[in-house]
């Protein structure tokens, strides 16, 4: 046998260098993420329920990372007040929260008038005439608020909330409060 390469040697040669090839473009993209993600602000939420007067004000977001603590301090908030079942709420909820309060120029101190709604309280609700409690609300999955924002006027809000079009916009002028979900962008009025 010569000296040279044998096939063998030569064929892991090409797929272990292909390889290496083909993880660089990877690892640039890993690499700019992980760039991206430093990026992203640290931002202080309070929620305030103004069913059960309690409120959370802690910061949820450090880079991607999501407080944990934070999380279960509005787990706990976000709760049905009407039996206290709590459920895990969709974490983009609050970074639209966090952009709106942002978009208008305001702390984000929010009022709660609802967030999530047990099967049970969304059937009662939803059965009074006119309610306009959907059926099959966004609120039983945990992925729906109504809200206030101090400072800002629920009319400005939910321009603002029009304008992102994060998801599902209602505005409940009489009751003077903003619903957003993270469903389809629609926008009705209450």
């Amino acid at each position: 046998m010569s000296s040279g390469w044998t096939r063998r040697q030569l064929m892991q040669t090409l797929v272990t260098g292909g390889l290496a090839a083909s993880l660089a473009p990877l690892a640039m993209a890993q690499e700019a993420a992980q760039v991206e993600e430093a990026k992203l602000p640290e931002f202080l939420l309070e929620l305030h329920n103004t069913h059960t007067n309690e409120t959370a004000s802690t910061l949820i977001r450090r880079g991607a990372e999501l407080d944990p603590t934070a999380l279960a301090l509005f787990r706990n908030v976000l709760r049905d007040h009407r039996n206290g079942e709590s459920h895990d709420m969709d974490v983009r909820l609050y970074d639209q929260l966090h952009s709106l309060a942002l978009a208008a120029h305001c702390d984000a101190r929010f009022e709660i008038i609802s967030g999530y709604r047990s099967p049970e309280s969304n059937d009662a609700m939803s059965s009074r005439p006119g309610s306009g409690v959907a059926k099959k609300s966004l609120h039983m999955q945990g992925r729906a608020l109504d809200v206030r924002l101090k400072g800002c006027p629920c009319s400005d809000l939910r321009d603002l909330a029009l304008a992102a079009k994060q998801g599902g916009v209602g505005y409940y002028q009489r009751s003077d409060f903003v619903h957003i979900d993270t469903g389809p962008f629609r926008t009705w009025v209450g």
